[in-house]
């Protein structure tokens, strides 16, 4: 089972979303409250499951509604996905992964383990 670790600085807190072998599947943008983070982890939790895959590394891709996972392509030409959450916002992001099957594998980590995950605060 994967783990959602909160860490807070004195510029704000962010969660990092870890596998059951401590890999890291995701992480946030930076909250101005420890509040709107631990929102966001339950955003995750909530819109992970049934979010639909848009594929942006396709010509001609079908655009999908949110909740969704996009995957598309960085400045550095690696596979990257982002989850936006119903209302469009962007809750998670992933590292980079030069196959596109390794992407979209991080997608269903992050849909497998989401849900059940115990959540961790840690103090920096």
């Amino acid at each position: 089972m994967g783990k959602f670790v909160i860490r807070t600085t004195e510029k704000g807190s962010r969660f990092v979303l870890k596998a059951g072998n401590g890999e890291v599947i995701a992480v946030s943008q930076m909250y101005a409250s420890l509040d709107g983070c631990v929102n966001g982890v339950a955003s995750v939790k909530n819109n992970a499951p049934e979010a639909n895959v848009e594929d942006q590394t396709v010509e001609g891709f079908e655009k999908q509604p949110c909740p969704k996972f996009e995957v598309y392509v960085d400045k550095a030409g690696e596979f990257r996905f982002r989850l936006l959450a119903k209302n469009g916002q962007n809750i998670a992001a992933s590292e980079g992964y030069t196959a596109k099957k390794s992407c979209l594998n991080g997608i269903e980590s992050v849909r497998k383990n989401a849900v059940d995950s115990e959540v961790v605060q840690e103090e920096e």
